[in-house]
């Protein structure tokens, strides 16, 4: 029998208990789900139970051949691995396959009638490193315990709920708190000009405040947000990779007819990226704004004028943004670019908020010819409304987060995740090379 690989085996188990941990089962990680996150966080499970599998398919190959034993012998090592590290005495026969243990966390939320909420947590959380994923700009009708229907939440619900699961999970002795907030709530609110508070500061403040040792979000609206944190680590994923693929699926990367714009000077940066990516070349449009009047929808902004740098005439145009919320300006940009000649105009966004009446003045916009796609993740929860609408196009940045999740608990790097540059232009450059060729990968997103 294999004793040496056995001795080792054994001494990785024992290693489990100061915080070491095997990279093919999620020992010591709970996925606990906000409310209205259901679905989303259920998709993350999903592609961490499958990173999981074939991960362990591809060490079992290895160890097998390596150590000349059966996948049956090594089957037989893990499952002892776990046995000695469970805190419950083993029971019934041994499996035949390997498994991935449930990571979810069952938490019961309620919502009082003078407005008060708690969550409760049903499942042992003692030593686990938690995960909590909530989309705090959910606004649809959400059902929890106290409500006879479900009723939408304001950000400030959601944000109740969110501190109350934190305490709670701190309590019931969890080794640490990391939040998943696909949306950073009040992101927008991370600069004064006057008597104002800095309430994208605040929440970081009240996270550090209530334990949580990370968070993980999307695309965040200002970087200097993470200046903020003294104690807490704020990871910035980008969707720019995922967006890429939906957009791969509408157009042809080799066209020479194409053009990046940026829909203000605030997006230079970023449409530069897709730019020198798609080797295309960029331009800008330029907004005189009457900072006296308030934008509330399509009709009604404050934007005086229009000016373009760059050629869009007979061109496919792609704009990409960080998120699209009322979409007054976003829809003025494009039927200015409409008006300059573009052939058709696509917009990429990593949150599409569609606040207030946008589906309306989009839908409108599009009937009219102003714009042909929009490209959205599915950071932020949409409801059919949305989802069914010939000019919306769904990325699922859902396995991003899996990845992220995955190699923090196991304490690897995420650089390659968060620096995706290089698979970026490799997604490029070989659809320009051919169009027609299977999408493959990069070898350095996988775990």
């Amino acid at each position: 029998m294999h004793f040496g690989l056995l001795a080792i085996l054994a001494k990785g188990t024992s290693l489990h208990y100061s915080d070491h941990m095997s990279i093919i089962k999620p020992h010591k990680l709970g996925i606990i789900a906000g409310p209205g996150s259901e679905y989303f966080t259920g998709k993350v499970v999903k592609h961490l139970r499958r990173l999981y599998i074939d991960r362990y398919e591809k060490l079992s190959e290895a160890l097998t051949r390596r150590h000349g034993m059966s996948p049956e012998e090594l089957l037989k090592f893990v499952t002892l691995t776990d046995d000695l590290d469970s805190r419950k005495i083993p029971a019934g026969k041994l499996p035949t396959a390997f498994h991935c243990p449930d990571m979810t966390i069952n938490v019961k939320y309620t919502r009082f009638a003078n407005g008060e909420e708690k969550a409760e947590i049903i499942d042992p959380v003692r030593g686990l490193h938690v995960y909590i994923v909530h989309d705090v700009s959910n606004n649809a009708p959400i059902k929890v315990a106290g409500l006879e229907e479900p009723q939408p939440f304001s950000v400030n619900d959601h944000l109740m709920f969110l501190f109350t699961t934190i305490n709670a999970v701190k309590l019931a002795g969890a080794e640490s708190v990391t939040l998943v907030l696909p949306t950073y709530p009040y992101a927008r609110q991370h600069k004064k000009a006057g008597r104002e508070a800095l309430t994208a500061s605040m929440f970081a403040h009240f996270c550090e405040n209530l334990g949580v040792a990370r968070i993980i979000t999307l695309d965040i609206h200002s970087r200097e947000i993470e200046n903020a944190f003294t104690t807490c680590h704020l990871e910035n994923l980008h969707g720019s990779y995922q967006t890429l693929i939906a957009l791969r699926k509408l157009i042809d990367f080799s066209d020479p007819d194409i053009v990046v714009v940026s829909p203000d000077t605030g997006a230079v940066s970023r449409n530069k990226f897709y730019a020198q990516g798609l080797h295309r070349p960029l331009a800008m449009l330029y907004k005189e704004r009457d900072y006296s009047v308030v934008s509330k929808d399509a009709k009604n902004s404050n934007i005086k004028s229009i000016n373009l740098l760059g050629d869009v005439k007979g061109k496919t145009v792609i704009m990409a943004d960080d998120m699209i919320a009322t979409g007054g300006t976003m829809i003025i940009a494009m039927r200015e670019l409409m008006n300059r000649g573009a052939k058709r105009i696509i917009c990429m966004v990593s949150l599409p908020f569609f606040n207030g009446n946008a589906i309306e003045n989009f839908d409108a916009a599009y009937k009219e010819g102003v714009f042909w796609r929009i490209i959205g993740t599915n950071a932020v929860y949409q409801g059919k409304e949305l989802l069914e609408k010939e000019w919306f196009v769904q990325a699922d940045v859902t396995e991003l987060f899996a990845r992220v999740i995955s190699r923090l608990h196991h304490g690897r790097s995420i650089s390659p995740l968060l620096e995706n540059r290089k698979f970026i232009q490799k997604l490029i450059d070989s659809s320009q090379a051919n169009p027609d060729a299977p999408l493959i990968q990069d070898s350095s997103m996988t775990d």
